[in-house]
């Protein structure tokens, strides 16, 4: 019996190829640059899976082009890039990555924590520069984040990795979310629920962890930021719409916040040109980026394509009704 055929639009790493080529005839885009829109629908219009991240769209159009696919496997925990009506509608199960890279994706908010609080990039710049000095008084003081409050939007997964961590530096959490936390979980992290105008006008840093979703995009705009300390800085590692990027840097210039750092931006991968200031440290999109945690997304949506086309339940299934249909 032959395999299905799917497509994968990044290489992958050698344990997810492992297990893709078990259970399927895979078909990956080698070449440096990402694969177009042409070249993709191209080569899915025999294809049964496909393996994408982020940067590929699965709408209707790519549906169209793909008349035999039945699952669309995300290799990330975010799915805006896929219309899952779309996909429930054609019958194609869509799946993501949760829980992997949590802990990984909290490491890196809190790096970027670390690093604009204490003038980190500043201070790189300065040492490779050639035109330091030697030690003074008050060369790049920075803000301490021991001891401060961090207020933390969206007590998902994540937020509460960054509550955890939290604890360490002996830090207030104060946390915004549509739903508050069980007791159990507050009494653990040492959380308090608030409101998020209350969370923005107590919080020494905001740091942003809610998916993207029609009533998240532009959550944070002008009169949020008003809100919000003039010593305070903002940290986004959820997704870059969240953050209307003019109104950031309005703030920024206007001194409404002390700086910010970002891991995702509004329009990627162009970044807002005023955003581009020494209090805001920018990362590419790298908060998930360790060698583990995008092995295991990558093993992860793998797994969800082997084990749909073996008659199972993906693990990680966004549209379940899917498989109920059949």
């Amino acid at each position: 019996m032959a395999k299905p055929k799917v497509l994968a639009t990044r290489p992958l790493f050698p344990a997810a190829q492992e297990i893709l080529n078990a259970g399927c005839e895979a078909e990956y885009w080698t070449r440096p640059e990402r694969i177009s829109k042409e070249e993709l629908f191209e080569k899915i219009k025999d294809k049964e899976g496909l393996v994408c991240l982020l940067t590929e769209k699965v709408n209707q159009e790519l549906l169209s082009a793909a008349p035999k696919l039945r699952i669309a496997a995300n290799v990330a925990v975010g799915f805006d890039n896929i219309d899952v009506a779309a996909c429930t509608k054609r019958g194609v199960v869509a799946t993501n990555t949760p829980g992997v890279l949590d802990e990984t994706t909290a490491d890196f908010a809190w790096t970027l924590m670390m690093a604009v609080g204490r003038r980190l990039i500043e201070a790189d710049t300065l040492a490779r520069s050639g035109n330091w000095k030697g030690w003074d008084l008050d060369q790049l003081v920075g803000t301490d984040v021991w001891g401060k409050t961090l207020g933390i939007v969206g007590f998902g997964r994540i937020g509460r990795a960054m509550a955890r961590r939290a604890l360490g530096f002996q830090m207030k959490v104060l946390y915004a979310d549509a739903v508050r936390a069980p007791e159990a979980v507050e009494k653990e992290l040492k959380a308090e629920y608030r409101g998020m105008a209350s969370l923005l006008s107590e919080a020494d840093f905001v740091s942003v962890h809610v998916p993207l979703l029609p009533e998240t995009s532009g959550l944070f705009d002008a009169p949020r930021f008003l809100k919000m300390k003039p010593t305070a800085f903002l940290i986004n590692t959820s997704r870059g719409p969240v953050v209307d990027e003019a109104a950031l840097v309005h703030a920024l210039e206007s001194g409404k916040i002390a700086g910010a750092a970002l891991d995702v931006f509004e329009n990627e991968p162009f970044i807002h040109p005023g955003l581009k200031r020494p209090n805001v440290v920018l990362a590419p999109h790298i908060a998930s980026a360790s060698i583990e945690t995008r092995t295991k997304m990558a093993c992860m949506a793998a797994e969800n394509v082997v084990a749909m086309f073996k008659g199972q339940r993906p693990m990680n299934m966004l549209n379940p009704e899917v498989l109920k249909a059949k």
